[in-house]
């Protein structure tokens, strides 16, 4: 049995869409990319708000400003005063 080679592959056809198709199909494509950048920009942005709500947490109990025994009967887990942005 003969072994696949650059050759071989160049001589066997290659069905592709029409250029106004392969343009549609990028641009979708980017489309989509731009809104799921965007979404993990949001996520990123979320991540980071909590670790300074946790750090700020941690701060103010540490340091005697806030009576931790009243948080623990929240337990939403949402921190005070949050919006859906």
């Amino acid at each position: 049995m003969e072994s696949l080679n650059a050759a071989m592959l160049s001589r066997l056809p290659l069905p592709k869409p029409p250029l106004p198709e392969q343009r549609a199909i990028a641009e979708y494509l980017d489309r989509e990319s731009a809104l799921i950048d965007a979404l993990i920009a949001k996520v990123r942005e979320s991540v980071e708000r909590w670790r300074e709500y946790r750090a700020a947490l941690i701060a103010a109990a540490v340091t005697g400003k806030i009576d931790v025994r009243e948080l623990s009967s929240d337990s939403s887990g949402e921190p005070p005063n949050s919006h859906d942005e």
